[in-house]
């Protein structure tokens, strides 16, 4: 058959099971715009206030869900405010496509209006980008881009379509997609060397990232701790892989993680790395982390291997495959004497203090658990917030707490959310934010009352930007620097301007009552939390700094 360009996109998308998109439509998309027009029905567009929002609602919908997000903009600003949104997905290994519009190909290079060499701007932060200026490109450059998308360790791509390209008509032939290219597997040799390891090891440590919630590991990851009975801790990126009423579960590893986390892995004669990359934020003395271990790292993606921590032994592998294979291998044993310790050190080291009077973070995130279900999903922005939801929030499920990790960027939370409940608008959806983060990205408040989404946003209000000020206070002697911005924002009332409703609370109780209200609205709630600005993130052990530095008050 014979269709135009906008028509082929939308094929394709249909070839690839994709029934939402998220976008912002302009000039340079309008024909790409009018075929969606046709598609109505089989093709759900969600128009967002921002193109940032966009792309965030399509990681969002991505992590939720385990498909493929995709985000449409227009050429110029369109593009260009795409790259935060792109970034994200890039350094958290999120499949997404992203599609731009360009202008016409006969305009390329004349610096004509809204032009901008959008895959040179984001070449750096995606696995690939295509430039597409003839129509009977198309089909094959966006089929490479599913393909690309979900091969490996996945991530975003780009394809830039000339606005000519998607009005020229040339012949079509519907397939199936491309086949992915076959995961890098473990040789039988090296799976029996990491079991031969975990066997003999006396005080081994399983260190799991977002490579184990890509992979759909979760299940064989804990039947590996439960088999051996291995204590496991987790990166922001795997939370809620092992659940936090597993005895074996560490909590958070790194800068802002649980001390029985940190000890465990300082202490530890095996460390086995699954899916994870050793960041600063966990190896934050990368020459001292894990000192009297054996580390074994397990990764899909080569490039990982030894880039930070030197590693004893690496597997480049799908963490599933080796994990299939290993655990047939693995001895079944059962470790009390250090799961006891572990049991101690969490009781020792628990800093939290329960006030009534006023609202504590730790006793806000656990009221929240505690009036929700299982199967709710957490979505965060980045600050203080972002670190007391990963540490408090009672994980239970892979893909259910969605935050910026690697990039943390602040404005992620919102447009995250609207693509979770897209994904599942039978599944709660909470947005925890703080007022730093949320004025960035407040605007999207639009999107979900014009889609009738329930997402609930908390906001921690402190009055602060919390996290910096947080350092400054700590580190910089006080000093400070652009961090106490004195705003009055009322965000109960902005919250009704928008269509939705605003709630405040300057105690628990308060919370309770407001948050009780919230689960029943049909449209998107905000919740106004007064948070004291003393409040900090801890425990914390500060950069190029080791467990022994840890500060706990």
């Amino acid at each position: 058959m014979k269709i135009n360009g906008g028509q082929i996109v939308c094929e394709i998308l249909l070839e690839h099971g994709v029934e939402t998109v998220f976008g912002y439509p302009g000039g340079a998309a309008l024909n790409l715009y009018d075929a969606l027009f046709g598609y109505q029905g089989r093709i759900r567009h969600v128009l967002t206030a921002h193109e940032q929002g966009a792309s965030h609602a399509a990681d969002g919908y991505a992590r939720a869900s385990g498909k493929t997000g995709v985000v449409i903009a227009t050429s110029g600003p369109g593009a260009t405010n795409l790259v935060t949104g792109i970034a994200t997905a890039f350094m958290d290994s999120v499949p997404m496509i992203a599609i731009t519009s360009n202008v016409a190909s006969s305009l390329i290079g004349r610096d004509a209006f809204q032009e901008i060499y959008i895959t040179g701007v984001t070449l750096p932060i995606t696995k690939h980008n295509f430039f597409v200026n003839k129509a009977e490109d198309l089909a094959h450059a966006l089929r490479e881009s599913f393909r690309i998308a979900n091969t490996g360790r996945k991530g975003p791509v780009l394809i830039d379509i000339t606005k000519n390209a998607t009005a020229e008509t040339c012949g079509f032939s519907p397939m199936e997609p491309y086949p992915l290219k076959e995961a890098t597997k473990a040789a039988d040799e090296e799976v029996q060397e990491v079991a031969d390891l975990i066997n003999k090891a006396k005080r081994p440590v399983i260190y799991l990232g977002g490579g184990v919630v890509a992979s759909g590991a979760a299940g064989e990851l804990v039947a590996l701790a439960e088999k051996a009975d291995i204590p496991a801790a987790y990166t922001i990126m795997a939370a809620g892989v092992i659940g936090h009423d597993n005895k074996r579960c560490l909590g958070l590893i790194g800068m802002h993680g649980s001390v029985a986390a940190n000890m465990a892995v300082d202490e530890a004669d095996l460390v086995i790395a699954l899916g994870t990359r050793f960041s600063d934020r966990v190896a934050l003395n990368m020459e001292n982390f894990a000192k009297r271990a054996k580390l074994v790292q397990v990764d899909i993606d080569r490039s990982e291997v030894n880039k930070n921590v030197q590693v004893d032994l690496s597997v480049i592998s799908d963490v599933k495959y080796f994990l299939e294979k290993l655990l047939p291998l693995v001895e079944e044993k059962k470790r009390p004497e250090r799961l006891a310790a572990i049991d101690r050190w969490k009781e020792k080291y628990r800093i939290e203090k329960d006030d009534a009077g006023s609202i504590k973070p730790h006793q806000l995130i656990g009221r929240i658990c505690d009036m929700t279900d299982k199967e709710t999903i957490y979505v965060t922005d980045v600050g203080q917030h972002q670190m007391w939801a990963a540490q408090y929030i009672k994980h239970r499920n892979t893909n259910s707490f969605l935050t910026s990790a690697g990039l943390g960027a602040m404005g992620y939370g919102y447009g995250a959310s609207i693509g979770a409940q897209v994904a599942f608008p039978d599944k709660r959806v909470i947005h925890i934010t703080g007022d730093g983060s949320f004025h960035m990205n407040m605007n999207e408040a639009c999107t979900a009352v014009s889609n009738k989404l329930p997402i609930i946003s908390v906001i921690f209000n402190n009055r602060v930007l919390g996290m910096v000020y947080q350092w400054q206070n700590a580190f910089y002697r006080g000093r400070l620097s652009a961090t106490v911005p004195e705003r009055v924002t009322d965000f109960a009332k902005i919250a009704d301007g928008f269509g939705a409703k605003g709630y405040k609370a300057n105690t628990l109780d308060e919370f309770e009552e407001a948050f009780a209200g919230a689960l029943k609205e049909e449209g998107p709630s905000w919740i106004e939390c007064s948070i004291d600005r003393k409040e900090k993130v801890l425990p914390m052990i500060p950069n190029g700094a080791t467990v022994e530095d840890i500060i706990l008050e």
